[in-house]
């Protein structure tokens, strides 16, 4: 009995071991999971760290862009750079010919590693990136350079293009190194600069501006401490602003175009790249922004705005059994989007022939194509020949002008027979026209092949009938714009919004339908600028 006890006992004091050593190994387990817990924390931190001081980078914005586009696939070849690449002692003509490469002024050291960074970014399909490196000028300067890069791909969803901007950085970079050093060696930069500058608070408050800026709006530095950007946006940019606070401020780096009014009253057009400013543990601490007066720039684009709205129809034809309105906005001063009424004596024709088309981009390039697609449009149809042979010969002409631009134009041609109440159309990649017929409350479309022009040179395109056009029937001709525009959300406008439009003023006019229409496109985006040239023409038969 006696060994039975011992053994009992020696039994106990082996399961209290164990269970001390089970213990043991708990705490030590526990400790392990602190520390990698710990770890993950110190290493988030990092990488706060390492992404505000990323985002730093972008603080100072004083040089042009040099915008391109380059070719995907194989064979990058380079199909568009500005003239301003010449800041960098060459040519467009060089870089365009292969004479020269970007890859060639890339400074060594760098090359490397944006080579390495731009294979990365292809084998995980990303779309957007930014790089940062060095260029060698033909002086033998290095420069500093932004690189902002995104793809565009063709109708098929196939990679076609890299395209973006370059800015030169160099500046901004050595501003950042002498704000470092000394803060009052950033004070005397910033004052010289000829950008306004603006240095606020959490809550937007402005808390110091350099001279640029009172210059740019007429007040002293007293008046404008306290207040925020707000209260010196015009209402239609502070209802931007206002609409989208919360998606703006989310972003550390934001550039924003707007109107700000002056003293005096006057309305000034700005650009703005404004930062969020953060300490090394990442909290937020303010913002800053530099502010441009793009005066000069907007009314050498108003003018080129003015000649090219001096092509669109004053005014509507009159044409017996019908009820014709048109509208194009663009999204710059100039634009790609492009309708016409081609009718009258000139035509030698009773028939009206009604065109719309969308020249692929916006901007300066894309007006001037539109341009030369309207010119040869209406010599075109005041010769003989039906809608097809019209616009394979429009084909023809423009291949030419768009080939190695990237550019091409989508065209829907409609003629209408007012006599016989018919017509005809003829689609080249563009949205098919919609028609309402409200005594069956029905939207159809106009469908048909045809590839946008300036794609293929020999392409013959199809003629299309329609056979009956109804008293009340609305025909609506619309560029793609109109229904992709989105509001604060990133909802998009829609055809079904459109469609709701017209069906509800069925019984107004058709410059009241028009009207309605580019009135709630603008309730709905709530100031939002629009991405794309925006074009309706509505055509009713009464």
């Amino acid at each position: 009995m006696a060994g039975n006890g011992e053994q009992a006992a020696e039994n106990r004091k082996l399961r209290e071991k164990l269970e001390a050593l089970e213990k043991a190994h708990a705490d030590l387990k526990k400790h392990h999971r602190e520390q990698e817990r710990a770890y993950a924390e110190t290493c988030s931190r990092r990488e706060e760290t390492v992404e505000a001081l990323r985002m730093a980078d972008t603080i100072i914005e004083h040089s042009p862009a040099i915008l391109f586009r380059r070719q995907a696939g194989d064979d990058p070849k380079l199909i568009y750079v500005s003239n301003n690449v010449r800041r960098l002692g060459y040519t467009a003509e060089e870089f365009l010919s292969g004479s020269i490469h970007f890859r060639d002024i890339v400074h060594p050291e760098d090359a490397e590693r944006v080579g390495r960074e731009i294979m990365g970014y292809a084998e995980e399909n990303i779309e957007k990136y930014i790089q940062v490196y060095r260029f060698v000028t033909r002086e033998g300067e290095i420069r500093w350079v932004e690189d902002q890069t995104s793809v565009i791909r063709d109708t098929e969803g196939n990679k076609a293009y890299h395209q973006g901007i370059v800015v030169d950085i160099t500046e901004r970079k050595l501003a950042e190194e002498r704000l470092a050093r000394s803060e009052e060696k950033f004070r005397r930069i910033v004052e010289t600069t000829g950008q306004g500058f603006l240095l606020m608070d959490q809550n937007l408050k402005i808390r110091d501006v350099n001279r640029a800026y009172c210059r740019m709006l007429g007040y002293d530095r007293e008046e404008l401490l306290g207040k925020t950007p707000l209260d010196l946006a015009t209402d239609e940019f502070k209802r931007f602003m206002v609409a989208g606070r919360e998606r703006i401020l989310a972003m550390d780096y934001r550039r924003v175009e707007g109107q700000v009014v002056a003293k005096d009253g006057r309305v000034v057009p700005v650009l703005i790249h404004g930062n969020t400013l953060r300490d090394e543990s990442g909290s937020q601490i303010g913002n800053i922004a530099f502010v441009t007066d793009l005066t000069e720039q907007k009314r050498a684009l108003a003018l080129a705005g003015q000649l090219q709205r001096n092509l669109t129809p004053r005014m509507a034809p009159e044409v017996a059994g019908f009820d014709i309105a048109g509208r194009c906005d663009v999204c710059e001063e100039v634009g790609g989007d492009y309708y016409d009424f081609l009718f009258g004596k000139e035509y030698a024709t009773d028939k009206l022939k009604v065109v719309v088309g969308d020249i692929s981009g916006h901007g300066v390039d894309a007006a001037l194509l539109m341009t030369s697609a309207r010119t040869f449009m209406r010599m075109r149809a005041a010769r003989a020949g039906g809608p097809a042979q019209i616009v394979s010969s429009m084909n023809q002409h423009l291949s030419p002008d768009m080939e190695g631009t990237g550019h091409f134009m989508t065209l829907f041609f409609m003629e209408i027979d007012p006599s016989a109440g018919t017509a005809m159309w003829v689609r080249a990649g563009h949205d098919p026209a919609l028609i309402y017929h409200p005594g069956e409350d029905r939207f159809e479309e106009l469908m048909g092949t045809g590839v946008p022009l300036g794609v293929d040179k020999t392409f013959d395109y199809e003629e299309y009938a329609l056979s009956r056009i109804g008293t009340g029937t609305i025909i609506a001709l619309v560029t793609d714009g109109m229904w992709e525009s989105v509001n604060i959300k990133g909802e998009m406008f829609g055809k079904k919004r459109l469609h709701h439009i017209i069906r509800e003023h069925a019984n107004a006019s058709s410059q009241q339908i028009v009207d309605n229409v580019f009135l709630q496109l603008s309730e709905f985006t709530e100031g939002l600028p629009c991405q794309d040239d925006l074009t309706l023409v509505i055509i009713k038969a009464v």
